[in-house]
């Protein structure tokens, strides 16, 4: 079975449109592109990846598809378009025609409003992607779980995944609204989780492999092994570690699973819910 990276992230960068990565993330600021995770995906034996949205425009989307037509192993697009929009159907419908555009994403981490998913027009915007076979990734932050679970229960059928474990609170081990959260998410059949996202919510410079096993125990608990997927997060990832170490976290916590299992999360779950 092929192994898939189901996060990643290419950028030109520029620094009006990446003003997100602040200076102490200044070994972000150049270009990471397609020939640069090349080189790590061969490295770790991997197959290919799913590009995801990290500026919030059209030029963004198009860009990624772009970038998937011109290199095989970008197997699919986690694009953004503006959901609340009057014309989004039109936009949808557009960007849609390519088969390469899996899914959206919208980076509801950086809303002011918790409940922002739960706004009735992006609801009902969400609820569109059904009609064209495509997913909606769920980045938020712990505080925001609530609203999740909220949102996925108004959209049942609708193929959800929740980025980056729901980005809990680290310090001090699971939090109880953090493990709430992700029990109540799972409860939905149609939401999966990536195993994304783990070091940088971690301490960058003093992590340790041991600290993600209890939110990888509460996690696999939640979800199973069929609704877990790996996605390395790269290039942000190496704020604080190397594709290979992001890789080792979660291969180690695997290994005693079945081979089965094992191939499910490090790429056959997400052939499936991407639909590659």
């Amino acid at each position: 079975m092929q192994k898939i990276d189901a996060h990643q992230h290419f950028w030109r960068y520029d620094a009006e449109t990446d003003g997100w990565i602040t200076d102490e993330m200044k070994v972000l600021r150049r270009d990471f592109m397609p020939p640069d995770l090349k080189k790590e995906l061969e490295r770790n034996a991997f197959d290919g990846c799913v590009a995801v949205q990290a500026d919030q425009s059209e030029a963004e989307t198009q860009f990624l598809l772009d970038l998937s037509g011109e290199y095989p192993f970008i197997k699919g697009v986690v694009g953004w378009l503006d959901i609340r929009a009057k014309n989004f159907e039109q936009r949808l419908e557009h960007f849609a025609a390519n088969p390469e555009l899996k899914g959206l994403r919208h980076i509801v981490q950086d809303a002011p409003d918790d409940r922002f998913l739960l706004q009735p027009s992006f609801i009902e915007g969400v609820r569109l992607l059904a009609d064209y076979d495509l997913t909606y990734d769920i980045l938020i932050y712990e505080r925001q779980l609530p609203a999740a679970v909220e949102f996925a229960r108004q959209l049942p059928g609708q193929r959800l995944v929740l980025d980056h474990i729901g980005k809990p609170v680290m310090d001090k081990g699971p939090t109880g609204r953090w493990k709430e959260g992700i029990r109540a998410l799972a409860e939905h059949p149609d939401t999966y989780c990536k195993l994304s996202g783990l070091v940088t919510e971690a301490d960058w410079q003093q992590w340790k492999p041991d600290d993600f096993k209890p939110f990888l125990d509460v996690v696999f608990e939640a979800f199973g092994p069929e609704r877990l997927m790996f996605g390395s997060d790269w290039p942000v990832c190496t704020l604080a570690a190397s594709y290979s170490e992001v890789v080792g976290i979660v291969t180690e916590y695997i290994q005693a699973l079945s081979d089965q299992e094992q191939q499910m999360i490090m790429g056959g779950n997400a052939r499936a819910f991407y639909d590659l």
